[in-house]
């Protein structure tokens, strides 16, 4: 299937399989992958390693932002760098997720970030995902997906991930962890994850990857006539 030059939006809940989803439909179609996420884990590993976010999520906004000037994220070939560092480890810890969702309700974190994504997405053909990308980022975006599922089912999926990764893990925490960031990341001042209103929702709670692919090809077919 060759699919038009066209941006396509993925929102939704933490550990719903966005990354993914969205990996697999950049190889699919030839598109390119953003992940918006590692940006936001990237700014919240620099804020912990630097000072500038404490034990109990206080923010150094100010310092934070003076600093943000010269940071240099980018993604290379191993995933997420901080300059010649690949960080792509350190960002997917438990210690960078719970303070990820504080610092992503920085307003200044989140222009620096949409910036970012926007130089990132001006040849457009692209995939990102995130939790405000069809509604802030890319609200011209030609197809937003909004994606869900049942919390525990989410937790199992975050959980399986830290094990392969060789980090012990209680899936009681990570179901807290899940459910506090849902409720940080909805309730925001800035950009509060919300469906666009164009999106279309996919719960994917007991679908297959190649159920969900067949699920978009079926939806570009009959939009875009391809």
């Amino acid at each position: 299937m060759q699919v038009p030059d066209i941006i396509i939006a993925i929102d939704g809940y933490s550990s719903t399989g966005k990354s993914s989803f969205a990996k697999i439909i950049a190889n699919e179609f030839g598109l390119l992958y953003l992940d918006s996420g590692a940006l936001y884990r990237a700014v919240t590993l620099f804020a912990i390693e630097n000072g500038y976010i404490d034990d109990e999520c206080v923010i150094d906004v100010p310092g934070l932002e003076v600093a943000m000037e010269n940071l240099d994220i980018r993604f290379g070939a191993e995933g997420t760098y901080i300059g010649d560092r690949c960080i792509e480890q350190e960002i997917r810890s438990l210690g960078v997720a719970g303070k990820v969702s504080p610092i992503a309700t920085v307003p200044e974190v989140r222009a620096f970030v949409d910036r970012k994504l926007r130089e990132f997405g001006k040849a457009r053909r692209l995939v990102m995902d995130g939790r405000d990308i069809g509604t802030t980022v890319f609200p011209d975006a030609e197809l937003k997906i909004f994606m869900t599922a049942d919390d525990m089912v989410r937790a199992e999926r975050r959980a399986a991930e830290m094990i392969a990764k060789g980090q012990d893990v209680n899936i009681e925490d990570v179901l807290k962890n899940l459910q506090e960031r849902d409720y940080i990341d909805s309730h925001r001042e800035a950009s509060p994850l919300s469906k666009a209103d164009d999106a279309i929702v996919l719960d994917n709670s007991y679908m297959t990857m190649a159920e969900q692919l067949e699920w978009l090809k079926k939806i570009i077919s009959e939009r875009f006539g391809c």
